[in-house]
């Protein structure tokens, strides 16, 4: 995702085992390729966002224990070879763990790392970051950033853009060609009038990635 100078910058806070950080991402690829955009990320956490939560099953609570991995590895990536890495590792990941709907185990997240570490040009020890705190603090200081902004009942994504920060866009899908653009001009639409707040419904069925 490489920057020009009159481009518009959307910063993406993602977890990359969160299934709508993916299509969120995915979606605003489809804009980069038609629109003067240029896209950064930045890691979020499932497992810090959700650490205190009581009112989650104990099936949700498993998911996002065994989520932490990636997060880590991500962040030991960014922390050892700049942010600009992440593109590259969270297509490779990613293309890995939401060729189809479920819930990765842990072995499958790690399985899914091995393989994308070297199809991202990184180093393989990166992995060693899986089951290690060493760069817990880096992570939580990246996830602060894009979620401060927000407040704290949000999820993942995050976006910030055109001086506003907000959780979403909560996509099911991946909007694709006009569409894509036609969604981005909605959001920041909506990002631009201060007292936005909330649009919400009910998903009826699961993330489709295709």
């Amino acid at each position: 995702m490489t920057a020009t100078c009159d481009a518009t910058v959307v910063d993406l806070w993602f977890d990359p085992v969160c299934p709508y950080s993916w299509t969120a991402s995915r979606w605003l690829r489809e804009v980069e390729a038609r629109r003067p955009l240029h896209v950064r990320l930045h890691v979020m956490s499932l497992y810090l966002l959700n650490r205190h939560r009581t009112d989650i099953t104990a099936a949700y609570r498993r998911v996002v224990d065994a989520s932490r991995g990636p997060s880590r590895v991500a962040t030991a990536a960014a922390t050892r070879f700049g942010e600009e890495v992440l593109d590259g590792f969270y297509t490779a990941f990613g293309e890995l763990v939401f060729d189809r709907w479920r819930h990765p185990t842990a072995s499958e997240y790690r399985e899914a790392i091995r393989a994308a570490l070297p199809k991202a040009g990184l180093a393989v020890d990166l992995e060693d970051a899986m089951e290690s705190d060493e760069h817990d603090e880096a992570l939580r200081l990246s996830h602060e950033a894009g979620v401060a902004p927000v407040g704290g009942e949000v999820g993942t994504p995050v976006i910030h853009m055109n001086g506003a920060a907000f959780f979403g866009p909560v996509l099911n899908a991946i909007p694709r060609g006009d569409d894509a653009v036609r969604v981005f001009d909605g959001a920041w639409l909506l990002a631009g009038y201060p007292e936005f707040f909330e649009l919400k419904r009910t998903r009826v069925h699961p993330p489709i990635f295709t």
